[in-house]
Formats: structure tokens, sequence, C-alpha cells
């Protein structure tokens, strides 16, 4: 049974990993997975109820990050609609390549850490696509923007899903995190940016005009935008703050912070035209939400949580344990792996493999796993969601990527786990 179950699980695995060459979504082939997975299961265990008693147990887990991310998803979406980015556009009149690559990269870097790394790629290249005409150029920059909301979204609970992951499971603190990962993060960003400062040179060139869909144009005046962009992030940020006071899981204060925004949303859009109203509302936000992505981390947080139920994880875990003595190494090359497979599944087979009785809440260990998982993933295009959608959006190619901004990446990586561990050893 286990070696069917994981036969299915690396087929799976490898689907996903090459879901541009055989063009299958990555969402179908791990709900196929995920389900696969539980089916051997339960058909070759002697108590069915035992295993459909253990199924709920995870769902009931990975309910909670899919809340949360429906939520935040929402949340942004009704923010874009309300063309509240486009006050954060409007400040940028930068053309010199390299402080607009300076600019761009910290802009994003701490717009990732208020939203989160998919969510800010996708509304960087959009500027990026306004700002530098150029394809090559264009190309170069989103790489290195895919650096910069990796960089961001792990020092942050709300910044990337494993960090919520971790933090949801109560592995990590918001605090402990901004403290500890914070630094590291800024020089895994700071490296790639001063390396590509001596080579790159001139002036961007910007579209000269912009075309619009009239149709599609929604007068709304800047008053309006601020205040839906004000409102949106405050709400987002928030959301720690909630549970830290509550105690109730973040999904809690995610679905409270939807529920107000729904609400101010409907007053103050109230005495638009029926056509503006629906275009604004919450109803078509939730239709422009990403819901593939939210099935993909269902069907592949199922998958690693049939892993856990048989145990292939703890004995994972002895084995690490066994042959690599170091904590940091061990973690360092999880980082490095999340590079290769997504970051999702290997920090919920970590939550697995290392119970909090073995290390307990903001633990180095965690804290490091979160830095890893969050950066790691930048080192390939297809190693984290941000890559994913900038490869989408950009039509950037996988070995371009390798040539161009993998070694930047793994340089900026090292150097932040580097300083990571080196901040570690002065606070203890």
């Amino acid at each position: 049974m286990e070696s069917l179950i994981i036969a299915i699980f690396i087929i799976g695995y490898a689907a996903i990993a090459f879901e541009h060459f055989i063009k299958v979504n990555k969402a179908a082939s791990a709900l196929i997975t995920g389900v696969l997975c539980w089916t051997v299961y339960i058909l070759y265990s002697t108590n069915h109820h035992d295993v459909s008693i253990q199924l709920e147990h995870h769902l009931g887990g990975l309910s909670g990050i899919l809340f949360f991310l429906l939520c935040a998803m929402t949340i942004v979406e009704i923010i874009d609609a309300h063309k509240g980015f486009d006050f954060v556009t409007s400040l940028i009149t930068q053309k010199d390549k390299r402080k607009l690559l300076w600019i761009l990269s910290f802009v994003t870097f701490f717009m990732s850490s208020a939203l989160d790394n998919l969510t800010t790629t996708i509304v960087v290249i959009s500027l990026l696509k306004k700002l530098v005409h150029e394809t090559k150029d264009r190309l170069f920059f989103a790489g290195i923007m895919v650096i910069a909301a990796n960089a961001g979204g792990a020092w942050s609970p709300i910044g990337d899903v494993t960090t919520t992951m971790l933090w949801i499971g109560n592995q990590i603190t918001t605090s402990a995190i901004i403290y500890q990962c914070i630094f590291p993060s800024i020089i895994s960003l700071m490296l790639p940016l001063l390396v590509v400062s001596f080579h790159l040179k001139g002036n961007v060139k910007s579209h000269e005009k912009t075309v619009i869909n009239y149709e599609e144009t929604i007068s709304l005046s800047q008053r309006h935008q601020r205040f839906i962009l004000f409102c949106g992030l405050s709400l987002l940020l928030l959301i720690p703050v909630f549970k830290t006071i509550t105690h109730l899981p973040p999904y809690m204060g995610a679905l409270i912070a939807l529920g107000i925004l729904w609400v101010i949303t409907e007053f103050i859009n109230d005495k638009k035209d029926e056509k503006t109203k629906m275009r604004l509302s919450i109803g078509r936000a939730l239709k422009n939400v990403d819901t593939q992505s939210i099935l993909f981390f269902l069907g592949i947080l199922l998958s690693v949580a049939s892993l856990e139920s048989i145990g292939v994880l703890s004995q994972l875990s002895t084995s690490l344990a066994t042959h690599i003595k170091n904590q940091n190494m061990i973690v360092y090359l999880i980082g490095m792996i999340s590079a290769i497979i997504d970051n999702v599944p290997l920090v919920a087979a970590a939550q697995g493999m290392y119970g909090l009785s073995i290390y307990p809440t903001d633990n180095s260990f965690w804290l490091f796993l979160a830095y890893a998982a969050g950066n790691g993933g930048s080192i390939l295009i297809i190693g984290s969601a941000a890559g994913v959608a900038a490869m989408g959006l950009e039509k950037i190619s996988f070995f371009w990527y390798l040539k161009k901004i993998s070694f930047l990446a793994f340089l900026g990586y090292s150097a932040g786990a580097l300083a990571f561990i080196l901040q570690q050893y002065f606070i203890s």
C-alpha cells in the first residue's frame, strides 16, 4: 500500500512540475493525486471508519487555509476593481533602469508582505506593462520581481501560503517571523540587486500612449479609489491583530474582514447605476478569484496528508535526522528542493514530520523554514506561485529564467540563509 501511494504521489508531482509540457493544469493533477492517494489508503485499510476520521481531521485544518486564501484574494480583487492600485502606480515616474528596478523591488517586497506574493506579482507585472515597453527589459524586471515578491512574503504571516500554513499551525507567531526573518529576506533581495546594478544602464522606454477599453472603464474619483485601497489593506493587516486578541484561527479574521469590506462597498456604491454596481460588487470579485490555485492547494495538501497518515513522513523525518545531523542544513536543503517541488507540500510535509513537541512555537527551525520555503522557490520559475504567475503573464520560458535569474536567486537565497544562521547565533 505504501509503495503504491508513494508512486501515485511521485507521478502526480511530475505532472504538476511539467504542467506546461504535458498541457494539463496542475490543479487537475493535484486533485486527482489527492483523491487517488486516499482511495488507495482506504481500500487497503481494514478499518474504513478510522481512515474517514483521519481524512475529516486533516480536512478541518486544510479548510482554514483555503477559506483564508479565498477571503484574502477576494479583498484584493475588490481593491483592484475599484482601481485602488492605480494610486500606487501613479507615484512611480522614474525612468532610470537601476533606480526603477530598486524602487519596484522594494515596493514589491513590502506589498507582498501585506498582501501575498502571488497577488503582488500580478499587480506589479501589470504595472511593468505600463512602465517598460521593451520586452527584453520587461522580462528581466519581471524575473527580479519574482525574487522580491517571494522575499517579501517570507517574513509575513500573510505574505505566502507557506508562512500562513505555519502561522495557522501555531509553529510561528506574527512578531517572531517579522523580527527574525525580515533581515535575511532583505539580504536575499539586496544581493541580486547589487549584482545587476553593475551592468544595468540607461533608461526604460515606456509606452507613449495607453490603449483604453472605454466599455470596461469605470469613472471613480481618486478619493474613492484611495478609500477602498486604505480599507482593504487595513483590514488585511488587522487579521493578525484579530487572531492575537481573540485567539480565533486566522480564517475567522479573514472572513470578518471580507464581510466588513463587503458592507463598505455596498454603501459607497449604492447610488451608482446597476451596471457599475455589478462590476464593483463582491460577487464580481469572487468570480475573478483564482479558484484554480485554491483547488491546487486542496489537492496537494490532501496528498501530503495521506503520506502523513500512513507514516511515510515520520519515516522520512527519522531518515533525515539519521543522515543529516545539522538542523540548519536540513532546512536549507528543503528550501533548495522547493525550487523543484512546490513549497506548499514541502512545508506541509515538514509540519507532519516535526511536531510542536519536537520544535515548539517560534523555534528557529520553523522560522528558518519560513524563510527557506519562501525564498528557495525563486531559484526556478516553477518553484513558487509568484514565478508561475510571471511565467504565464509575461510568457517567460523555463530556460530563459534559468539562464538570467536563477543564479541571482541562488546567491540571494544562500546569503539570506547565512544571515539568518548568524543572526540566530548572536540572538542566542
